[in-house]
This record gives structure tokens, sequence and C-alpha cells, in this order.
């Protein structure tokens, strides 16, 4: 399952709207096929993987890192073409979280003959698609709250000076903004920075689709959002509630969505408990100001607070970058703890 993983890898951030997925075909204890889902509409990874496989037979076991499909879509099931091969056995990770599919599969390969496990490695499984889970399970997209601060936590850049993080962390964001399919910010943050919410030094990565959350629809008509050539991908929410911001957002299609601020929707989306994650970037000065970097009204206790497991800390040129999921009390995740604490050698890029 470790070597299916390895292949699903390989399609993060190239499979939307499917997830990305892994498999290997073992024969006699050693793997004689590898394959994985390279983008929607191509072969999903057992198909790819079945196909590599010469006189497949009961003696070959299929490990794959998701439950086969089960119904037709853009291809075949590919329950369908695990039968037609003949093979013996299938081993899968994670379930498909989607209540209509899930166990489907394991219903027709049995009846098939086929001998059926699963499980595997799901925690792990499960992580590559954490935002198509999420997005297939609820309807709403995985939310990323990102900010750039100082160690005093603002946002607002002194004077004299246009960045507060280094050069190493804000491309390290353009490759985070890359990663997610939509961008939001608050209107505030478009009337005070004109931000471009562009996708640049990222070879052959999609342009996301760019959100303005605004309680009355005002923005600028000279803004770069309203005006460049990617303004047919931004989206302007008047009158919603954030949280129906991004159910929209998830209806057309996004399962990730970046939330870069300013500190009255960071705050709104802390407040709501819409974040499932959390990365910010602190860079070693102290500027002061009245800009935080998250705001809103806050938590009325300490028990209350969300708090970061899969904490992961890592220096950028200086900079600390924090990230980790977002858990409160109740969360199955709160009982991960955060024992799980990675970071990268000092100076790390």
């Amino acid at each position: 399952m470790e070597a299916a993983l390895a292949e699903a890898r390989k399609g993060v951030g190239r499979t939307h709207p499917n997830p990305a997925v892994g498999a290997v075909v073992v024969r006699s204890g050693r793997i004689i096929a590898r394959g994985w889902h390279r983008a929607a509409g191509r072969p999903h990874a057992e198909v790819e993987a079945l196909a590599a496989v010469r006189n497949p037979g009961p003696q070959d076991t299929l490990y794959v890192t998701l439950e086969p499909c089960s119904t037709h879509g853009r291809t075949p099931p590919c329950t369908e073409a695990i039968i037609r091969a003949g093979i013996g056995r299938v081993v899968y990770g994670s379930p498909d979280p989607n209540p209509l599919h899930a166990g489907r599969a394991d219903a027709i390969l049995r009846q098939a003959g086929i001998r059926v496990s699963s499980g595997i490695l799901a925690g792990e499984c499960a992580e590559i698609n954490r935002a198509w889970n999420k997005w297939i399970a609820t309807g709403m997209p995985w939310v990323i709250a990102k900010s750039g601060m100082s160690l005093d936590g603002r946002t607002a850049s002194p004077p004299g000076r246009r960045w507060i993080t280094c050069a190493a962390s804000r491309r390290d964001a353009m490759a985070l903004r890359a990663s997610c399919d939509a961008i939001l910010v608050g209107a505030e943050t478009v009337r005070t920075d004109n931000p471009k919410l562009t996708v640049r030094g990222i070879p052959g990565a999609a342009q996301p689709l760019r959100a303005v959350w605004s309680r009355n629809g005002e923005i600028p008509a000279a803004s770069h959002l309203l005006t460049d050539r990617h303004r047919d991908k931004t989206r302007v929410f008047s009158g919603l509630s954030l949280r129906k911001a991004l159910r929209e957002l998830a209806r057309s299609g996004a399962q990730s969505v970046l939330i870069e601020g300013g500190g009255r929707t960071l705050g709104e989306a802390f407040d709501k408990r819409l974040v499932d994650e959390v990365v910010f970037y602190v860079a070693p000065i102290l500027t002061g100001g009245p800009v935080p970097a998250v705001g809103g009204r806050g938590v009325g206790a300490v028990a209350q607070a969300g708090r970061l497991t899969n904490l992961s800390c890592r220096l950028i040129d200086g900079d600390l970058r924090i990230s980790g999921l977002v858990s409160r009390a109740g969360d199955p995740r709160a009982s991960m703890g955060t024992q799980a604490i990675r970071t990268g050698p000092i100076g790390a890029t």
C-alpha cells in the first residue's frame, strides 16, 4: 500500500475534479505493475495498473489507495475492469466518502468471487484527498487560512517596506496558491491593496478562481480583479454569509479555498469554525499597528479555542512557517494532539 501511495502522490493537483489515486499489482510477493490516475477522463489507477500486467489471474492482488469506483462517470466503473481481469484479491486503503458509493465495491467484487480487504493505511490514503473527501461528503470546500505577519501578529507593512515576509516565504505561498482551487479575500483587502491574486513563478500551474467576500458588493471598478486577463475567474459575493459564499464556491467546483485575509475575513472564518488548515508565515520583526492577522469576535474561553494538530514548523530564510490542521473540543482531530510536530532544517526552503 505504501507503493500505491507513492503512485497516488504523482497525481496530486492534476486530477481535479477527481481524487488522486495510486495502484500496484502484486504477484508472488513482487510488484509487477503500477498505475496512477493522471487526469480526469484518463484511465483510473486500477485500470492503468491492470493494463500493464501480462496474463492477470487469480494469483494477483491489486492494491489501490481508494475504494474502486462502481458507477459510470467519464470512464466505466473500475469494478468491471477488475472482474474482467480475473484477479484474485483487492486491497484498498480508504473508502469512498460518498455514502451512495461507500462499500458498494466490496459487495460487487465479492459476488464475483474476489477477496476484498480494506482500511489498509486508511489515514494516509485519505490524507492525500482530504479536500476532495470533504467536498464530496459535505458540499463544502477544504478551507486554508493563510497569512503573512509580523511577530506581533500584524499584517500592515510599516512605512518604507512593501513586504513583511521574505521573498522565499512569498515563493512558498505562491506554491500554496497554485495548489488550491480558489483564493478568497475580503472587499477591504481589495480596496486597500488592490491584489492580483494570481499564481506567478509556478510553471504549468492553473489560475485559481478569485473570490471577494463583500457586504455590499462594492469594489473599485479599476481593481486588478475586475480588469486583468483573469477577470472571468473573479467572483464577488455580496449579501451572503461567509459560509454561504464558500458553499457557492464549492458548487462551482472549488474543492479547496485559500483565505488570504484580511483580518476581518479571517476572524469571521475562525469565529464560524470554517477553517480546516492554517498556514502562517511569521517574520522576525515587530511592527505594531492596528491591523491584526486574525480579528473577529474571538473565543469566550481558552477551552473553546481552535488548536493545531499535525503541527509543522520550519524556517524559511529567517521567517517561520507554521502550519497544521485546526481542531476544537469534540472534533475527532483534537485527539491527535500535537505530538506529530515536524520541523525542517534551519534555513530550509
